[in-house]
């Protein structure tokens, strides 16, 4: 078996206590240590992951695994989608949704045994605007929030402002006229988020989608409709607990195909990752469309 291992270095900062030199030499025993061949690659700038994600699957490999948060996790997929080869999954970001669902261990020794020694699972994949994605999608004031963290870079010395700022505008985002055609259904919707979600959670273990699965070949799409301060503030405690579809107000629908239309451009994002406003976006599952690494196998060795 061939593995490459691909490591943000910047991801998740210190966290763990662990330098860009210290996963490296993690990874590279890893390696040795399950006989695995491989080496081991650190990105340098956005949108690298991918482009060594694609050389790696044809280059032959067998599995290609992300070191980083949402967002090296999305790159490498995308390059990983469709082929032959497997995504492993080692958690450093601050969401790690996808990885959590997956019950990715959070230390990385035991994800690195698990990515190279593990079993595979074929799971769902989405395509949003074009652009690939697995974990959730969303419209709305997850995407302002997105587009609020990725302003930091890779600094968190702006977190605490950030997170006050973030509590205040969630009191006062306003709702949004939406058209939507659902496999065909057409809805008209106000919405302060409208969530379109593969697995169940952002990350955080913030559930988003409780009825979501996988590896149902359906996306579900989850509308927030309009609400005052102290209703939207009683949905935290939903967002934990795995309730929020059952919230008066909350509209769900599974689908194969999505398109949500809006008089004016509106911010989105995939996995995080901030994307262009637009008037019309459409959203498609890729059913079965990506192998990854879960627990199991010799990882439990």
């Amino acid at each position: 078996m061939r593995a490459v291992i691909i490591i943000n270095p910047v991801a998740g900062g210190r966290a763990r206590g662990l330098t860009a030199a210290d996963r490296v030499g993690l990874a590279r025993r890893a390696l040795e240590q399950t006989g695995t061949a491989g080496e081991v690659v650190l990105t340098e700038r956005r949108g690298h992951a991918r482009g060594l994600s694609v050389e790696a699957v044809r280059s032959g490999c067998d599995v290609v695994v992300a070191w980083g948060g949402d967002g090296t996790i999305n790159e490498v997929g995308a390059g990983v989608i469709a082929s032959p080869a497997a995504l492993g999954v080692v958690r450093a970001g601050s969401g790690n949704g996808m990885a959590r669902e997956l019950g990715i261990p959070v230390d990385p020794q035991a994800a690195l045994r698990v990515a190279l020694a593990g079993d595979e699972r074929l799971v769902d994949a989405g395509r949003f605007q074009g652009r690939t994605f697995f974990n959730v999608a969303g419209i709305g004031f997850d995407a302002w929030m997105a587009g609020c963290f990725d302003s930091l870079g890779g600094e968190r010395r702006g977190l605490a402002r950030y997170t006050i700022a973030t509590f205040r505008r969630g009191f006062t985002y306003p709702a949004a006229e939406y058209l939507l055609d659902v496999d065909g259904e057409r809805l008209e919707t106000r919405a302060l988020v409208l969530a379109i979600a593969n697995f169940r959670q952002y990350g955080g273990n913030v559930i988003v989608a409780p009825p979501a699965r996988p590896d149902d070949g359906l996306l579900d799409l989850v509308a927030v409709g309009p609400r005052g301060a102290a209703s939207r503030l009683l949905l935290v405690p939903r967002l934990y607990g795995g309730t929020l579809h059952l919230a008066s107000g909350v509209l769900v629908r599974r689908a194969r195909r999505i398109t949500v239309t809006t008089a004016e451009p509106a911010p989105s994002h995939v996995d995080g990752e901030p994307m262009p406003p637009a008037v019309r976006i459409e959203a498609e599952v890729l059913p079965g469309a990506l192998r990854v690494r879960v627990p199991g196998g010799r990882a439990r060795l």
